[in-house]
């Protein structure tokens, strides 16, 4: 049997409340600027043992300083390093944030790095191979790695991607099927947008297409909504996961 997780993406209540509900969260904070160490540290100690962290990578390797997302970082990037991030680029700036991803992950005992792409990262050729030589160049640290592609990419390219670096194919289940991966991750964004909740007849739809999935290894279920704490919820109450 699968074992299905079931969680938030960032924290929709107070964390002590929330352990109470959940045993699993995608930690956000950690795209738009990475914790301390310490702080990093602290999250892993005062969970409980049997919770689960999955983690964003940093958006210094994914997204470009064009990107509104960077205006949440806590120290602006210097002008001579504004080039050199985003879209995987084989930049020392690209892997120092990298390095750092990693040490969080480290920390917090992160079983999944989500590395999700703006949908201005293309199915181009020098895009394709700045992903092929990150992901041939990072070590993995027991980590799963999960790519969450945007945009008008062909099935065949992220698929033959995944498959040579051992990827999760990263996908909202109401928008596409993954198309590789032993390990299914489900971010579910809201149909139409952020603020939509899910009906329970599209929670049991949820439910069904997972059990249908007997032969993946685990599944991570993570609502991205205004409503995802209530949605989250009903899901539990639907679909209720081993462990």
């Amino acid at each position: 049997m699968t074992d299905v997780r079931v969680g938030c993406c960032g924290w929709p209540e107070a964390r002590s409340s929330y352990y109470q509900h959940f045993s699993l969260v995608e930690l956000q904070d950690t795209f738009y600027q990475l914790p301390s160490l310490h702080l990093a540290a602290k999250w892993r100690q005062e969970a409980p043992e049997h919770f689960r962290f999955t983690m964003k990578a940093w958006q210094l390797i994914t997204h470009p300083p064009s990107s509104p997302t960077y205006r949440r970082l806590k120290q602006p990037l210097a002008e001579q390093d504004r080039t050199a991030c985003g879209f995987f680029q084989p930049s020392e700036q690209v892997w120092k944030a990298w390095q750092q991803t990693a040490a969080v992950a480290a920390a917090l005992r992160a079983e999944v790095i989500v590395f999700q792409c703006p949908a201005s990262f293309r199915p181009e050729p020098r895009n394709i191979t700045n992903l092929e030589q990150f992901f041939a160049r990072v070590q993995r640290g027991g980590w799963q790695l999960a790519w969450e592609p945007r945009g008008a990419w062909p099935a065949e390219t992220i698929r033959a991607l995944c498959r040579a670096y051992d990827l999760i194919h990263c996908v909202d289940p109401f928008q596409a099927r993954p198309l590789y991966g032993a390990v299914i991750y489900f971010r579910l964004h809201g149909r139409g947008g952020y603020r939509y909740q899910y009906s329970d007849e599209e929670l049991r739809w949820l439910a069904e297409m997972l059990e249908q999935q007997s032969d993946a290894r685990a599944a991570y279920v993570l609502f991205n909504n205004v409503f995802m704490k209530q949605d989250a919820l009903r899901f539990l109450s639907l679909y209720r996961p081993a462990g």
